[in-house]
């Protein structure tokens, strides 16, 4: 029941995100689309409701997701720990909330 629910809400996300990338939505790869997934989950997981609900998925630029593929690679990879991948993801994230105010 949990990974449904982490599944849904990061597909949530992605419906959010790729229109608001418009044409660069297309420059992804499928391991790109794969990691950005992975990173979601993550922090999904780890955060806070009330936190994710602030996120303003919508307003995610190509550059944030970008950094978050990168950070899902290296978490992927062992490179960086759960932790800190999660945090520096979820400051990434929080950005499109602090750009609304």
């Amino acid at each position: 029941m949990f990974a449904l629910q982490k599944e849904k809400h990061v597909e949530l996300a992605i419906e959010k995100i790729r229109p608001s990338l418009g044409s660069d939505w297309a420059r992804l790869t499928h391991r790109d689309i794969e990691m950005l997934k992975y990173i979601l989950g993550g922090a999904w997981v780890s955060i806070d409701r009330q936190t994710w609900e602030k996120i303003a998925f919508s307003r995610m630029t190509y550059r944030n997701v970008m950094d978050l593929i990168a950070i899902g690679q290296d978490f992927h990879s062992n490179e960086m720990d759960q932790r800190t991948a999660v945090e520096k993801a979820t400051k990434i994230m929080l950005k499109t909330y602090e750009n609304t105010l």
